[in-house]
């Protein structure tokens, strides 16, 4: 197949362009490098399968030659992004839904749209089923991001219902794994690179919050059965770990202190978790930012269409998944730079 990967320099996209490869097919990466990173496409750039376009896919686009199927994974997703590049998210999700959408018309191709559980909002049902509407407010500051994965679900479904076009949904849920921005203001990534550079490590709240945390391989080996599923399931899909575990257990206490002493690293003295006074992420100017969804108690999928859909979800364990994590923020780390 000769399959298009819009955002396919992010976090995400990079490794779904990754495994596109490994499985024969061909690849025409398609990102604006707003978030991406150029150095994520040149991994891949030696192999005569993968092709890569800058452009913003807010602006329309073309594709030369056939093309079996469109994926579109473009937006920034991190909390950090949300103040920052709030127009250009409404935009790519409107605009470049459009446009990735129109790409797959005339191409006669399917097309794969990289949701969010954020379309979900403050769920008030636990763990979230793909029948559940939401609970959602349309002025938040996380509202950009939220309404924009909802609008591109509603465009999404409405050229499958008149342009007959085969569409999927995904609802991705908390994902970790290398490449992710040290910065990026989720739990996992605020945690490992914290602890490497022996900083104390911030949670928010008491820490009993849970969370379900997937690794972005089988993340990824969830998105590309649902692409390649016959016969096609056209309504959204949850896609993460149904397994919770809280926030102290999953990297602020126990979960870093393992996670470093299998890979014989230790974080200096002092970099004990620590609990701000008021429930804000760290950074100026993102108020209630925090790192997890939002602060809730609980979130997490409720996943039963996958495995009923595509066959059986893998599921690498926290602390085994989490070695690769590590070494790729410690190698960045422990030579004094900053993992990209």
């Amino acid at each position: 197949m000769r399959i298009v990967v819009t955002g396919g320099a992010g976090f995400v996209g990079s490794h779904l362009c990754d495994r596109l490869l490994a499985d024969g097919h061909e690849v025409v990466c398609v990102d604006s490098l707003i978030t991406g990173k150029r150095e994520h496409a040149d991994l891949l750039a030696e192999n005569p399968a993968f092709s890569f376009i800058e452009h913003n896919i807010s602006q329309p686009f073309y594709i030369d030659g056939a093309v079996d199927a469109v994926m579109n994974f473009a937006s920034p997703a991190s909390p950090i992004d949300f103040p920052k590049y709030p127009i250009q998210i409404l935009k790519v999700g409107a605009l470049g839904s459009l446009h990735s959408l129109g790409v797959a018309k005339v191409k006669g191709a399917r097309y794969l749209l990289a949701s969010t559980s954020e379309a979900y909002g403050d769920p008030e049902v636990n763990p979230q089923p793909e029948t559940y509407w939401g609970n959602v407010n349309p002025i938040g500051p996380r509202s950009v991001y939220d309404e924009a994965k909802r609008y591109a679900e509603a465009i999404t479904m409405a050229y499958h219902r008149y342009h007959g076009i085969d569409t999927r949904i995904v609802r991705i849920f908390n994902t970790y794994g290398p490449r992710m921005r040290p910065e990026d203001g989720r739990a996992i990534p605020q945690f490992v690179g914290q602890a490497l550079a022996g900083d104390p490590m911030t949670v928010h709240g008491d820490g009993s919050q849970t969370r379900s945390f997937c690794y972005v391989t089988d993340l990824v080996d969830g998105i590309v059965r649902l692409l390649l599923v016959e016969p096609p399931f056209h309504e959204p899909v949850n896609i993460g770990n149904p397994n919770e575990m809280t926030v102290l257990d999953g990297g602020a206490d126990q979960g870093a202190d393992r996670l470093l002493q299998r890979h014989q690293v230790h974080r200096a003295a002092g970099g004990r978790p620590q609990r701000p006074a008021a429930r804000h992420h760290a950074r100026a100017g993102a108020p209630g930012l925090v790192a997890g969804r939002r602060g809730a108690r609980r979130a997490g999928p409720h996943d039963r269409i996958l495995p009923n859909r595509v066959g059986p979800r893998p599921n690498r364990s926290f602390f085994a998944s989490g070695d690769a994590m590590v070494a790729f923020r410690g190698r960045a780390f422990l030579l004094g730079g900053r993992a990209r």
